[in-house]
């Protein structure tokens, strides 16, 4: 089932949607408790003027018979830890009554803190905040049938919501694990908003950082080194600490925040695997004792990141990237300029990487206001470059590409290609679902090989071009639910590879990737976007990619125009 979620203000969800979130959860099995006398979190020793700490941990940390939290030994661990935001596995307590579980989170995390708990699962997965818990649930893992994936929409301080998934892969095989994966990237692509904070964290029982689980996660983590580690520098998180079970995966924007874990005097760079028996000193994470990572049932170690995100303060400078934002193709050595928008910030500091983890200073300072700064593209070819826009004066303030972008050799000449989502008719004439379409734009100045490239809806990739398949400079391409749905004359329309498009009526996401599936454009459709028989929603201004979308009937006096401009000229 499909669900809308569309960004609401704090302050709304805080009134009155967490009283109905836990009647409804109550009612299907879930549960999200909190304190009904604390409705924020007491972090003055956290914060300042400017910026946030936030402690993400993955734990699947029980040693009590059954999977459980009793007798107390990731209890302790907690308690030393102090984690901000826990996703924790086999998330069990004696009798697991809401008294049981309750006592557990008071006394591990604190009474101030929020979960969230699968329901109906033997050994559910499930998320721990600080922070208020404005939304929660759970995804079917197809899998695996004692537990899914559990999230919640997390209102940690500053502009952006932090959503926090909580999985535990099957130790079957990696090719399940891949699967699992893919599913769950699926979900977070239908009903995650781009511009909120992404985490994915828990027990994955990967055998190695070669397997292909983390290549699909990549398209919505950063999944790259470093790696957190233990005291020793060990990387590995099982029980017998030869094997990289368990992560804390954040996207790139959560990412450019991250620093040291600090624990009373160590400080581990790239963040903590807690295993107590090589821990020292033990006093920095009191109470916690050398034995309880080594005790009977415990078959994980934690695993810790931290961030230093802007705080509520911070809300008034912004900085955002707008060229290049992901999917461009941008020859080697030709000249190219990186644009962006800035509020409240006097320079900007503009970096760019050609693998998402090493980058290389472009300019060290220049004018907020200027918008933009003249870029020769490297030499060096990647399908995996992008561009990072921080305040100068203060490195919390910034902004990265949505998307990675691709850098070409062989030749500067010929341009370059900007492909987004122009226009979709979700709800088709009628009943005739053939006649749902998504037209596609090329705003730039030379043709795009679009060989390869993607349509996906919400659920799942409904297109797939073929081999060969161009868009011209300055030209649309449709793609349509069948090929009886295709108007006469209508230039550059294809029927989609999967025989549907499958739109919804009542809202939806549509996604374009490219190749390497590497998203290029995405968009999300409410029904007030999709609830007319006949009429699209249309980019306005019409042809621009920054546009937003609206109805058809706004931009022009025609209902839809695939395949044209919205007032029916020739592309």
């Amino acid at each position: 089932m499909k669900q809308d979620l569309f960004p609401r203000s704090a302050t709304f969800w805080r009134t009155w949607s967490f009283t109905l979130l836990c009647a409804a959860l109550s009612a299907c099995g879930g549960s999200v408790e909190a304190d009904a006398e604390e409705t924020a979190p007491r972090l003055v020793a956290r914060e300042d003027a400017l910026n946030v700490r936030l402690r993400l941990m993955a734990a699947n940390l029980s040693s009590g018979t059954g999977q459980d939290y009793d007798p107390g030994h990731g209890i302790r661990i907690f308690q030393g830890t102090d984690p901000d935001i826990v996703m924790i596995q086999e998330f069990n307590y004696k009798t697991d009554s809401a008294a049981d579980l309750r006592g557990f989170v008071d006394t591990a995390f604190g009474t101030g803190f929020s979960y969230y708990r699968e329901g109906g699962a033997q050994i559910p997965n499930g998320i721990i905040s600080r922070y208020p818990i404005i939304a929660a649930g759970e995804w079917d893992d197809t899998q695996v049938s004692n537990r899914d994936f559990a999230w919640a929409r997390i209102d940690i301080p500053g502009p952006k919501d932090l959503w926090a998934i909580s999985v535990h892969l099957l130790t079957t095989g990696s090719s399940v694990r891949n699967t699992e994966a893919s599913n769950l990237v699926k979900f977070i692509n239908a009903n995650v908003p781009a511009s909120d904070y992404l985490v994915i964290g828990g027990d994955f029982n990967t055998g190695s950082r070669g397997e292909a689980t983390f290549s699909t996660f990549s398209s919505v983590v950063s999944t790259a080194s470093p790696y957190p580690a233990d005291k020793n520098g060990n990387t590995n998180t099982n029980a017998g600490r030869n094997s990289p079970y368990d992560h804390v995966l954040v996207d790139n924007d959560l990412r450019a925040y991250q620093t040291p874990v600090v624990m009373g005097s160590s400080t581990f760079a790239n963040g903590l695997v807690v295993d107590t028996r090589v821990y020292s000193p033990l006093s920095d994470i009191s109470p916690a004792l050398s034995g309880d990572s080594g005790a009977s049932g415990m078959q994980h170690m934690g695993v810790i990141k931290d961030f230093l995100i802007p705080g509520d303060s911070a809300t008034s400078s912004s900085v955002t990237v707008l060229s290049p934002n992901g999917g461009e193709s941008w020859p080697a050595g030709s000249s190219q300029t990186i644009t962006w928008t800035a509020s409240g910030i006097t320079n900007v500091k503009v970096e760019y990487s050609l693998n998402g983890s090493t980058w290389t200073t472009l300019t060290a300072s220049t004018g907020a206001s200027g918008g933009g700064v003249a870029w020769t593209v490297p030499s060096s070819a990647s399908t995996t470059a992008w561009v990072r826009v921080s305040d100068a004066s203060n490195a919390t303030v910034t902004d990265l590409s949505n998307a990675a972008f691709t850098i070409t050799t062989g030749g500067t000449g010929g341009g370059t290609g900007k492909v987004f989502i122009n226009e979709v008719l979700l709800n088709e004439p009628g009943s005739d679902v053939n006649g749902e379409f998504v037209e596609l734009v090329n705003s730039g100045t030379a043709a795009v090989d679009l060989g390869g490239w993607t349509v996906s809806d919400g659920t799942g990739v409904r297109h797939t071009f073929a081999s060969g398949t161009t868009v011209a400079a300055g030209k649309a391409v449709v793609v349509f639910g069948g090929a009886a749905g295709i108007p006469s004359g209508t230039v550059g329309a294809v029927a989609a590879s999967t025989g549907m498009l499958n739109l919804g009526n009542s809202g939806d996401t549509v996604t374009v990737k490219n190749s390497a599936g590497t998203v290029v454009d995405t968009a999300t459709f409410a029904s007030s976007l999709s609830g007319t028989d006949g009429v699209s929603a249309n980019r306005g201004p019409d042809g621009a990619s920054t546009g937003s979308f609206v109805l058809h009937t706004g931009v022009s006096s025609l209902t839809s125009s695939p395949g044209k401009r919205a007032s029916g000229a020739a592309f």
